[in-house]
């Protein structure tokens, strides 16, 4: 009868680096820095910017550690830290200084060669095996003048951790895998997968001219014989030419938890040909868009409707410094001309003395929190929800300057002064994420109304397609299917990912033609979406542009050699394509950086049992139950090859596990109920009722509840059963086969000697 199904775990999404990532690619790229030059070469010409850019946040994003430097911003640490059972402090008087560790593996000292940041913190780095440059436990908080434990500082900051910090040794903290390429310049990351180790070489700390206007060497030769006549070609990125969105995606390079999709990126390129945005799938952001975690200002700006006008760039309050324009009580200006009215009068729409700080723009519209010591300005610009407060937790301005009083009766004096209620669209789209991410379908025909509103925002709408994965249901299609045309690339990028899976005629035509977008985000993520669905059948102009796209994501998965999320994505790929080999040795190089990795594990589990290798599949499913014991995935994947081998006690405890740790997880529900058919017919009928209720896209569930009702002898329940499937799927032919013989059954019972008159 019906036999076990098989399911490969697989995730479409790419775990977010825990900083922003902008990687150099893994080859050694020194040559090309030849056209490069350090930023004192611009200083002869431009001594005005150089003096502003030198003693700016972006000159100053990283610089080496001197004992002036330890004299002029730090301060002696007063008493040991204790970190994991090892005693921690700063040396800052030794030459070199160092971070002196003591505990039951002796004492070691870690001399400090750089320092990364400084405007909220301090963080430096130390050399570290394998050419990393490791940062050190200790960080200094540069407001309080305190030394303080930097990994415990930000246990939310990592996907998957948010109940203990990472050692301080983790890859996750180091520079080369981490936060390099925005805080130095021209950096080349040379990682080698082989011998796991890096040569990584930058021309200068900071971020210089050349990071902003390209190679600087050409513009100087030319400018240098140019005497008294500027030349119509100054071989040079000018930005004050370049529109809003090209400013923008030039400082969301770095200004973003992001991921890079190309191993270079030049100024003036959309932000979507080079990378795509962490958007509010991710945990560290609240269901209505506030910060939670450290976020990079980016995904916020992008939720901000004075950015979604297309009208603002970061250029309009910033300069190319990084310093603000409009500096302490001038803030007001940078919202002029378009908010005149309000900047004019102040107190009446903020209901606030004109001369208190709370009328000033940024206290409601930008207010400042803070994550691992790191202070953000809330850059979607939005006017303070304290009804989100109260529903999801998140801060609120009003509250954040009236920290006495609770987010209550902050919303009752909102609602009072203004009756217009501002919050319900606000407050509509944050309880759509918060129900999508609680896998709470109760509200999704809201959720596919919100997919193609005229009024929706790219970030809640990528959002929602992206927690849409969860959804098995058929009623998603249409609005992906609608959404792969929106105008915002990373939207369609998000919406032919999502259609990966959806099985309706013509969708693999759709994702070919997606694979000629003018984005190269929306292009790798079609040909990703297309290893899914059969290549045969497609014409000479979709073979030619989807080879194009393949290539494009092949080229997309070496950019972060050291990511074990992009072996992994590239394990499915290769999978999906029928190259089980291919799919190993991803697997493989994702486990080597990533050794806990659960889902590689289940993942290399499925391709060794296809390989016909089930004592390899079966180590890998165990050692990931060592990392997870109650994971659903992991105990139904073993459950299901243990079934195969005929262990059959074995296996209903695995799928019993499964259950318990995910009731709703139909597919264990169903092979369940197959495999203790022999010996608890009404349990396999009620597991498998369960599943076709789970999962009514699955005929199969309903088909197999209709066989073992009739087993059961109970034909009337079969016969609804079946009917009911075959409403819906007129054309099922086993389903019509086994309505046959019910049909026949009932009418011979009908028929027989005190039979049903009926």
């Amino acid at each position: 009868m019906s036999t076990f199904t098989v399911t490969l775990v697989v995730s479409c999404a790419t775990v977010a680096a825990p900083m922003p990532v902008h990687d150099a690619g893994p080859t050694d790229l020194r040559h090309e820095r030849q056209d490069f030059v350090k930023a004192s070469a611009c200083r002869e010409c431009h001594q005005e910017f150089y003096e502003k850019w030198v003693t700016s946040w972006h000159g100053l994003a990283m610089r080496p550690f001197t004992p002036e430097f330890a004299r002029k911003h730090l301060v002696p640490q007063v008493g040991d830290i204790d970190i994991g059972g090892r005693r921690y402090r700063v040396d800052l008087g030794s030459e070199p200084a160092v971070v002196q560790e003591s505990g039951p593996g002796g004492d070691r000292s870690y001399p400090i060669k750089h320092v990364l940041g400084g405007k909220n913190v301090c963080y430096f780095l130390t050399p570290w095996r394998g050419g990393r440059w490791q940062v050190l436990p200790l960080a200094f908080d540069v407001r309080r003048e305190q030394w303080y434990d930097m990994a415990a500082s930000a246990v939310r900051h990592a996907p998957g951790h948010s109940g203990e910090a990472f050692d301080w040794t983790a890859r996750q903290f180091t520079f080369n895998t981490s936060c390099y390429s925005c805080h130095v310049s021209q950096l080349s990351k040379n990682y080698s997968i082989e011998t796991d180790t890096y040569h990584t070489v930058w021309s200068e700390p900071g971020i210089n001219c050349d990071s902003c206007h390209g190679p600087g060497r050409e513009h100087g030769q030319v400018m240098d014989v140019a005497i008294d006549r500027r030349p119509a070609d100054m071989k040079i990125i000018r930005c004050g030419q370049f529109t809003a969105s090209q400013i923008n995606s030039m400082c969301g390079a770095c200004h973003a938890k992001t991921r890079a999709i190309s191993c270079s990126s030049s100024p003036g390129e959309e932000y979507c040909d080079n990378f795509d945005l962490t958007t509010l799938e991710d945990r560290d952001f609240y269901p209505d868009g506030r910060d939670l975690g450290e976020n990079f200002t980016y995904t916020l700006w992008k939720i901000s409707p004075c950015v979604a006008s297309g009208k603002l760039d970061c250029m309009h309050c910033h300069t190319s410094s990084g310093r603000d324009k409009h500096p302490g009580r001038n803030a007001d200006q940078a919202c002029m001309p378009c908010h005149a009215k309000h900047v004019a009068d102040p107190a009446a729409h903020s209901h606030h003395l004109a001369e208190s700080p709370a009328s000033r723009c940024v206290a409601c519209h930008m207010p400042e929190t803070s994550f691992a010591r790191m202070r953000r300005h809330d850059h979607s610009m939005l006017p303070p929800t304290p009804a989100a407060t109260i529903a999801f937790g998140s801060p609120n301005a009003c509250n954040l300057c009236h920290a006495d009083k609770d987010a209550v009766w902050a919303d009752q004096w909102v609602r009072r002064w203004y009756p217009r209620d501002y919050q319900a669209p606000l407050m509509h789209r944050a309880r759509l994420i918060d129900a999508a991410r609680r896998r709470d379908w109760t509200a999704l025909p809201d959720m596919l109304t919100y997919l193609t509103s005229p009024k929706r925002n790219e970030v809640y709408t990528t959002s929602l397609i992206r927690l849409l994965s969860d959804y098995t249901g058929v009623e998603k299609w249409p609005a992906l299917r609608a959404a792969a045309r929106d105008p915002s690339p990373l939207v369609r990028a998000a919406a032919v990912l999502g259609l990966s899976t959806c099985p309706e005629a013509g969708v693999r035509d759709l994702l070919a033609s997606a694979t000629r977008d003018s984005s190269r985000l929306v292009r790798v993520n079609a040909a990703f979406a297309l290893s899914y669905h059969p290549a045969d059948g497609l014409d000479a102009r979709d073979r030619a542009s989807v080879a194009h796209a393949a290539a494009e994501y092949e080229a997309s998965a070496r950019c972060a050699p050291d990511d074990p999320s992009s072996h992994y994505n590239l394990g499915i790929y290769r999978h999906n394509h029928g190259d089980l080999a291919g799919a190993v040795a991803a697997y493989e190089t994702a486990l080597k950086l990533q050794p806990d990795n659960v889902l590689t594990l289940v993942n290399i589990s499925t391709v060794y049992a296809r390989l016909r290798k089930p004592t390899k599949a079966e180590r890998a499913l165990r050692q990931a139950l060592e990392f997870e014991p109650a994971n659903a995935a992991v105990n139904f994947n073993l459950g299901l090859l243990l079934a195969e081998q005929g262990r059959v006690d074995s296996a209903e405890r695995c799928l019993r596990a499964t259950l318990r740790a995910d009731p709703n997880f139909a597919e264990a529900a169903y092979n369940l109920g197959i495999l203790i058919a022999g010996t608890r017919l009404d349990e396999t009928i009620a597991l498998c009722r369960k599943a076709a209720a789970l999962r009514p896209d699955h005929t199969r569930y309903a088909y197999t509840l209709g066989f073992y009702l009739r087993q059961r002898d109970d034909l009337d329940a079969a016969a609804v059963v079946l009917r009911e499937l075959l409403a819906r799927v007129p054309n099922h032919v086993e389903a019509q086969a086994l309505l046959a013989t019910v049909e026949l059954e009932l009418e011979r019972r009908k028929h027989a000697p005190g039979g049903d008159p009926k």
